[in-house]
């Protein structure tokens, strides 16, 4: 324990002070107003002339969690246990805090808010993020915001996919950090990862970005620390890494990279630098990894035998950045290491161990916390818990980590940098794009793949006799005449019209048809190159000779007429990848 607030070991069991809030169902942990708290300040005092609020807790102005408690508070009597609220008249009794049979560890881990997300140097923040549960607000004071400057989609949300750009820096900072990166580095985004989690939960990509692949940096409208606005000019044909720091380059340049690489748009963005790494794997008490050789890194500091190790601090640091021990002696041999890493990483932070440890739980909310940038969007512990929350639902054997497929630089005598591999990294980004997993998940999701697969099975329609009305739903302007035209001239589909506007933006394209439509609805699909999903069976409309026909309505994935919107079922041959539930030991 430490010398500032922290109290003696023996004082008080962080588990005692658990209980159960009878109106969410949920234990909470209640810290007495004078007792040691694990170096968590107490909440403040009501003044006299506020009302005594409830157990549930409130929000303030900012929007976030704020700790309350029913009743006065006694005067605490040095040596004896914090008193329990009182009850108001006809609500449920609750235990009293030191009952150890009422530890959370009891409670469903599908409730724990201990969470993951990705990045080696920011990967797991905002499952530290996540002990905010607890109502701590002095942890909203801990995190560190920068404007997102307009590159993102917002921020996420509850019902659609969601993609989280997550940067790890090289610049040094913090005490015993001066041997680690490059000299006097703004901080470039030294590791980088895109993780996407499907719309339904069940399944998600950690698609790492490397730092020496050769791309294009776009202009970057950037807000500057007196609040103006002023465009950064982008680059061609440089390191993805400068992305970052370069020129004045902040975290909303590297998502506008992102995008235009990927073609995905990041919902948020999240950055941290060595330290945190240092500090999170020390809160959990050590990350289990395998090697399957000696490693010997002097330029890292890393040294170990073949076999299993608990790894924490300088050590985990100096795994994580490590290259010419492993592999190729390069930053793609590197990225698998940390890889392996992270997933050991998440496997001890949703381990009972991690879940059942009140002490570990406040060590990762103030070290993930500290160790944390977001965007403006994501600039609270509520919005953290929100995200945590969601990610949460996430089975680890369904989290897939993969690298963006790269070749050698043609251009280089002395190989320093990479390219896009085009034959397969369109594929890779196709499947992020569209929601498409990379490991099989459930058999549920099997059979409904299965069903949505089988509506373009079946005889089809000549193209003369496809009558169709044609929508523009969230498509470029001029996409609805622009389809029409080349439907009729290139594709013989002649009976088809022009029906101006939808009545709302999709999102996707979708093409309505009734049953007795199907064998039209196959032809126009197979023409247009739409997926199984984008063919939704339903009721045809009249056209404008009063016949009955289908609805094709351009959503905003739509890109122009010849262009296929089927999506890639499965991750192209040779991808490299691997899942977060399994060990694996670097060589």
């Amino acid at each position: 324990m430490d010398a500032q607030g922290r109290g003696r070991a023996d004082d008080i069991d962080p588990a005692d002070q658990w209980v159960l809030n009878p109106d969410t169902g949920e234990y909470e942990l209640r810290l007495g107003t004078s007792a040691p708290q694990s170096g968590v300040p107490p909440p403040p005092r009501p003044r006299p002339s506020e009302e005594a609020p409830s157990a549930r807790g409130r929000t303030d102005a900012r929007g976030r969690s704020r700790p309350e408690t029913s009743g006065r508070s006694r005067p605490e009597t040095p040596g004896r246990a914090v008193p329990p609220p009182r009850r108001r008249r006809g609500a449920p009794e609750e235990p009293l805090p030191g009952r150890r049979g009422r530890r959370p560890a009891k409670a469903s881990k599908g409730k724990k808010v201990l969470l993951w997300t990705g990045g080696t140097m920011a990967f797991v923040l905002v499952a530290g993020a996540g002990a905010a549960y607890f109502y701590i607000e002095h942890l909203n004071d801990n995190i560190a915001s920068v404007s997102d400057d307009g590159a993102s989609t917002g921020g996420f949300s509850k019902d659609k996919a969601i993609n989280i750009l997550l940067i790890g820096t090289d610049k040094r900072t913090g005490k015993g950090n001066g041997s680690y990166g490059d000299a006097g580095s703004v901080g470039h985004a030294d590791t980088t990862i895109l993780l996407h989690v499907s719309k339904d939960r069940s399944n998600a990509t950690a698609l790492s970005i490397p730092r020496d692949l050769i791309t294009d940096v776009p202009d970057c409208p950037t807000t500057q620390e007196d609040g103006t606005q002023k465009v950064i000019p982008g680059t061609r044909q440089v390191r993805f890494n400068t992305s970052l720091g370069q020129d004045g380059r902040t975290p909303s340049c590297t998502m506008r990279t992102v995008t235009e690489l990927t073609g995905v748009k990041p919902d948020n963005f999240m950055v941290a630098d060595f330290n945190a790494v240092k500090t999170l794997t020390s809160a959990v008490g050590g990350v289990e990894v395998c090697v399957g050789k000696d490693l010997d890194d002097p330029d890292s500091h890393l040294k170990l035998s073949k076999g299993t190790h608990t790894i924490e601090g300088e050590q985990a640091l100096a795994f994580v950045r490590t290259r010419h021990a492993v592999g190729f002696g390069g930053d793609l041999s590197r990225i698998g290491l940390q890889q392996q890493f992270l997933s050991a990483l998440m496997r001890k932070l949703k381990s009972n161990d991690t879940l059942t440890s009140p002490s570990k739980m406040l060590d990762l909310a103030e070290a993930g916390t500290k160790a944390l940038t977001v965007d403006s969007q994501l600039d609270s512990i509520g919005k953290l818990k929100d995200l945590g929350m969601e990610l949460g639902k996430l089975n680890t054997e369904n989290l897939t980590f993969t690298t963006t497929p790269v070749i050698d630089n043609p251009t280089e005598k002395v190989k320093a940098t990479v390219v896009l591999n085009e034959s397969t990294a369109p594929q890779v980004f196709a499947m992020i794009k569209n929601d498409v997993s990379f490991t099989a998940v459930k058999e549920r999701k099997k059979k409904e793949a299965a069903a949505v697969a089988a509506r373009l099975k079946g005889s089809k329609a000549p193209a003369s006799e496809v009558r169709v009305r044609i929508l523009n739903g969230g498509a470029v302007a001029g996409s609805a005449q622009e389809t029409l035209s080349w439907l009729q001239n290139e594709e013989g589909v002649t009976k088809s019209e022009n029906a101006g506007n939808a009545p709302a933006p999709l999102a996707k394209t979708t093409l309505e048809y009734a049953p007795d439509q199907a064998e039209q609805a196959r032809r126009l699909a197979g023409i247009m190159g739409l997926p199984g999903s984008a063919m939704k069976p339903g009721e045809s409309v009249t056209n404008d000779q009063g016949l009955p026909a289908m609805t094709l309505t351009l959503g905003k994935d739509f890109e122009g007429a010849g262009v296929p919107l089927t999506a890639p079922s499965k991750a192209p041959e040779g991808v490299q990848k691997s899942t977060a539930d399994k060990v694996e030991c670097a060589k």
